[in-house]
């Protein structure tokens, strides 16, 4: 099988593994136990999240410095964000090309009264940085103050399409406003350079399995001075902030995954963004029709979104599963019931194009043998597939 879906998750890094393992095997004990093993657990919890800030650019040792939360994962990590930060009673402000956790936690905030602002994006997947401003800026129907804005959040990369967003830029507008800026970077570090304290955000969600780490943890950076409400009771780990014994050997192994990927970073970009190219170039030179979606903006070395009008997406998703290629409809986070992409939605994409769209997302690990026998097999279904109608939702959908 050939794995074109490691934005969904990568295999873990056989010398991640294998520290990973070791972990494991250390005398048990808790980080939070006052005695000598416990102690020592925590001295190596705690040299794991140093090394994680200081690859992300982020000192966490000094004197009121950042801190980093420990979580199960990135959905996690979006949740605490978007439901702790700020004002409980503020708006939230985020992208109309968020992952789905983000906009699922920020419809629950809706649900329960809050205001949810959006930002829109171009046509080639970037947020419009004066949509942010006005939506920061829009004043209430009598023409008074702006209404008060609790936390922005904007993904650093989109998943489905790969487009890199203007980060810096949007934080400097965030900080003119007053307002916390959340950042999910889950899928930048490791293929572009993350640098949180050059960001100038105030928050930002990694998360190791995207390159190469263990799955089930996760972290949230929060810049010194922000707070976050819990979402958990029963505990006083990590100031209460989130509560819960910590997975030290998680994060030990997942401090290692960001070593790595920090600093293979340059090397694996330019390779993964060779075959990224070299999968795209082939398959629009055999299939013209075929339409890349953001290759006109920034994009992770890493990811393809690739439409062919006329096909159906399930059904050449299905078809290539069962040729050897894996690859991905959209996030897999709603992928269950394979809705249309709101990300090119967003985009302005015609529906045929959305209806069409599938994602590739390369690794580290992937090779110009499997990209070259990816293209061929890809080829052999978009032939089949070409000149087919494009199954009709309109029924379904209303």
């Amino acid at each position: 099988m050939i794995y074109l879906d490691n934005n969904a998750t990568t295999a873990i890094d056989p010398a991640v593994a294998r520290v990973l393992a070791e972990a494991f095997s250390q005398t048990p004990a808790n980080a939070s136990s006052q005695h000598r093993l416990g102690q020592q657990t925590r001295s190596r919890l705690e040299a794991a999240t140093d090394l994680i800030g200081r690859c992300l650019g982020s000192d966490l040792t000094r004197v009121h410095a950042p801190r980093l939360l420990i979580t199960s994962g990135g959905t996690e990590s979006n949740n605490l964000a978007i439901s702790g930060i700020g004002d409980p009673g503020g708006a939230i402000v985020i992208s109309r090309i968020e992952h789905p956790s983000v906009l699922a936690a920020a419809a629950a905030e809706e649900s329960s009264g809050r205001k949810v602002g959006w930002v829109d994006v171009d046509a080639s997947g970037v947020i419009l940085l004066e949509s942010l401003r006005d939506t920061l800026g829009r004043r209430t129907q009598s023409g008074e103050a702006p209404e008060a804005v609790s936390v922005v959040s904007i993904m650093s990369a989109n998943n489905e399409t790969g487009v890199v967003q203007p980060i810096e830029a949007a934080a400097k507008i965030c900080r003119e406003f007053q307002v916390p800026l959340h950042v999910d970077a889950t899928q930048s570090v490791g293929k572009v350079p993350v640098d949180l304290t050059t960001w100038g955000v105030s928050a930002a969600t990694i998360t190791p399995h995207k390159l190469h780490g263990p799955t089930g943890v996760g972290f949230l950076w929060l810049d010194a001075g922000v707070e976050v409400r819990a979402s958990l009771r029963g505990g006083e780990q990590q100031l209460g902030a989130r509560p819960g014994t910590e997975p030290v050997a998680l994060v030990i192994a997942a401090a290692e995954a960001i070593r790595i990927a920090c600093q293979q970073q340059p090397t694996a970009a330019e390779a993964m963004a060779a075959l990224r190219d070299h999968l795209e170039s082939e398959l629009v030179r055999l299939h013209p029709s075929c339409v890349v979606h953001g290759r006109q903006a920034p994009r992770l070395p890493s990811t393809t979104c690739l439409s062919l009008p006329g096909a159906d997406r399930q059904s050449l998703l299905m078809s290539l599963d069962m040729a050897g290629v894996a690859c991905s409809s959209g996030s897999a986070c709603s992928s269950g019931s394979s809705p249309p992409s709101h990300v090119l939605q967003a985009m302005g994409i015609a529906k045929p194009l959305v209806d069409s769209a599938l994602r590739f997302s390369l690794s580290r690990f992937s090779t110009k043998a499997e990209i070259d026998r990816a293209i061929e097999l890809i080829s052999r279904q978009f032939s089949k597939a070409e000149g087919f109608p494009t199954v009709d939702n309109s029924v379904e959908n209303g």
